[in-house]
């Protein structure tokens, strides 16, 4: 289905053979007019749904009055967005640093604690993505991605288990700068942290003088059930990332953190050309805006988690991880090939780093009819 002005793009993604021309909802058109139900979410960034009215009427009047300006000058719409950050963010998480995207906005959480503890080494956690950039690589778990960050020069981080106090105690010394960790895993199939590890890690850093970070790049804005996944686990860390669902389809990255983080920061110690533009701004404000008003946390959980239980009973599903609508369903077999049937049915799904484990990242409006739709779709499937 690829055109020949595709043969001028890398081929570094595996695609679909599908071409979206339009959506609305939790659903995707394609060039021949059929509509496919879209669990995928454009990879967890379709937050209230494909283009939300609300969400295109506000980045149409932005655009309008003003397109863009860096951040040599203030803006509205910057200053409102953070102050909504954090109003929604668990205290003390006070103050915000806005960029483009997931992987910048680890890399600058991990910078703040490079310069504030004075250490290099971080702590990850096996399973973990955490993006593509030089130090992002090197936190990484995967053997192509250590390699790209030794290419940089980076040092790699420690990695332990995922749940694994002992081996996290026996990993935080000295030389550990932050400890970085996804509360929920993504792309691993939405493994996720228990609240005992994530309190153990925050202890140990208190102890240790290292940071906290959590990368909320995919399990954030909402996509647990909770606005950031640190509420749901009742552990604060000393900052968050937030991105992909953040400006429902713009390109957004934000650092939540701590004051005590960054009271000493100095003018250019970060900086970013595009970081908070008028009008991501004004997109992330009107999907916050839906969010509350249309009650999408709560359908979150109430949705998610009864997908979850009713996917939980299927005989084929060895469990269910993750919350939410961030969940991956473990498999008797291949997830590709459960992909691939859903995909002949005109459902899109996601696989991960564990080839049994199917993704599920619908928007957070996924309704319990669509829910429906798509676990008779399973069970068809799995059968």
């Amino acid at each position: 289905m690829l055109t020949q002005d595709a043969d001028a793009l890398l081929p570094v993604y595996a695609t679909f053979p599908l071409r979206a021309v339009a959506g609305h909802g939790s659903w995707l058109v394609d060039d021949a007019g059929q509509e496919w139900l879209d669990a995928y979410g454009g990879h967890a960034v379709a937050t209230c749904g494909h283009s939300h009215p609300d969400v295109v009427r506000a980045i149409a009047e932005q655009a309008a009055t003003l397109l863009f300006y860096s951040t040599a000058v203030p803006h509205a719409n910057r200053e409102r967005l953070a102050a909504e950050l954090v109003r929604r963010a668990p205290e003390p998480l006070a103050r915000v640093f806005f960029c483009n995207s997931g992987a910048e906005a680890n890399e600058n959480q991990l910078m703040l604690a490079r310069r504030k503890t004075g250490r290099q080494g971080v702590v990850s956690l096996r399973g973990g993505w955490h993006g593509r950039t030089a130090a992002t690589l090197a936190c990484t778990d995967g053997a192509k991605y250590e390699a790209g960050a030794r290419r940089a020069g980076v040092p790699l981080s420690r990695k332990v288990p995922l749940n694994d106090i002992t081996a996290l105690d026996g990993a935080i010394d000295d030389t550990i700068a932050a400890v970085l960790i996804e509360p929920v895993q993504g792309f691993n199939g939405a493994r996720t942290c228990t609240p005992e590890f994530l309190q153990a890690a925050r202890d140990l850093c208190d102890a240790r003088g290292a940071k906290l970070l959590f990368d909320e790049v995919q399990c954030g804005t909402g996509r647990t059930g909770r606005f950031t996944a640190a509420e749901l686990f009742g552990v604060v860390p000393d900052a968050l990332s937030m991105a992909k669902g953040l400006a429902a389809g713009l390109p957004i990255g934000a650092v939540l953190c701590r004051e005590s983080l960054v009271d000493d920061i100095q003018l250019g110690d970060l900086g970013s050309t595009f970081g908070g533009g008028p009008v991501p701004c004004a997109a992330a404000l009107a999907n916050l805006e839906v969010l509350d008003r249309e009650g999408l946390l709560e359908n979150t959980r109430t949705v998610g988690g009864t997908l979850a239980c009713r996917c939980a009973g299927l005989d084929a599903v060895r469990a269910v991880h993750g919350r939410g609508f961030l969940l991956g369903l473990e498999l008797d077999r291949p997830a590709g090939e459960v992909q691939r049937a859903l995909f002949a049915r005109r459902i899109l799904t996601g696989t991960s780093t564990d080839p049994h484990t199917l993704r599920l990242l619908p928007p957070l409006s996924f309704s319990a009819e669509e829910a429906d739709l798509l676990f008779a779709a399973l069970q068809e499937v799995l059968a």
